[in-house]
């Protein structure tokens, strides 16, 4: 049986592309089962492809193909790449959208054996034409080292920095983040975990001063909350409604959290 394929992009549902590449993965590994993590991805947004690439790998089986495509320079110099993360295998763009999810210097292999593409390849679609023949062609049990030559490390996108604040004995007196997505709710997540954060914290962000947090979703209707989220990191919520209507806010906004006083 050919292992799971985990196919992630920015293609939306609009039109076929996501269709025909599943239907080129199905010729090559007929027995193929394909999961859709998402189709939509802002367009051209890779640093969002590797937030969402980020928050899904540890559910995803260990035997899985992952498939990502957000590929604003399909058809440049930008190097065609699979990755190992563990047992698992990222085949995507080297662009930094598989960055966040495996281990930057480990065995990237570049994708230049034609025999594992389309026979004709488009400039402008190599989800259908490249990488989704050879994530069917790994599923099926093709071993890395065959569909590409070693590629050494891959393209990165830095991760949001932590910065602490410190007083004048030294001491951590707050933490500064960022938001770094916002979810189809109007949720700010921010780059900012549970281990970031003082005991009873507060959260500012936009000039908007929130006490403490929240233990779910519908705490505090009618005001601006802050929780962890599902994924592990610190979101900033309006029950009900949307937090980036509410603040006016979108991705890079500065979040900083200080103990109360």
């Amino acid at each position: 049986m050919s292992r799971p394929i985990f196919f992630l992009t920015d293609f939306g549902l609009a039109d076929t592309y996501v269709g025909i590449v599943k239907a080129v993965i199905l010729r090559i590994a007929p027995d193929a089962r394909i999961v859709d993590l998402t189709h939509e991805i802002p367009p051209q947004d890779v640093r969002a492809g590797a937030f969402a690439l980020l928050t899904a790998a540890p559910y995803l089986p260990e035997d899985a193909v992952v498939l990502a495509v957000v590929d604003p320079g399909v058809g440049t110099a930008r190097r065609p790449i699979a990755v190992p993360g563990g047992r698992r295998t990222f085949v995507g763009p080297d662009n930094g959208l598989l960055s966040w999810v495996v281990d930057i210097a480990s065995g990237a292999v570049v994708l230049d054996r034609p025999g594992f593409w389309l026979p004709t390849v488009s400039a402008t679609f190599h989800g259908r034409d490249l990488f989704g023949p050879v994530a069917a062609h790994l599923a099926r049990g093709v071993p890395l080292t065959e569909v590409g030559s070693p590629g050494g490390a891959i393209q990165t996108i830095p991760l949001p920095p932590t910065h602490r604040e410190t007083g004048k004995d030294g001491e951590t007196v707050a933490v500064h983040g960022e938001v770094i997505h916002v979810d189809r709710y109007g949720n700010l997540i921010t780059s900012l975990t549970a281990a970031d954060i003082p005991p009873d914290p507060v959260v500012e962000i936009h000039g908007q001063r929130i006490a403490g947090l929240a233990p779910h979703f519908q705490a505090g209707a009618g005001v601006i909350i802050a929780l962890i989220g599902s994924a592990g990191f610190v979101e900033i919520a309006a029950p009900n409604g949307s937090a980036r209507d509410v603040l006016s806010v979108a991705v890079g906004t500065p979040v900083r959290v200080a103990a109360a006083p």
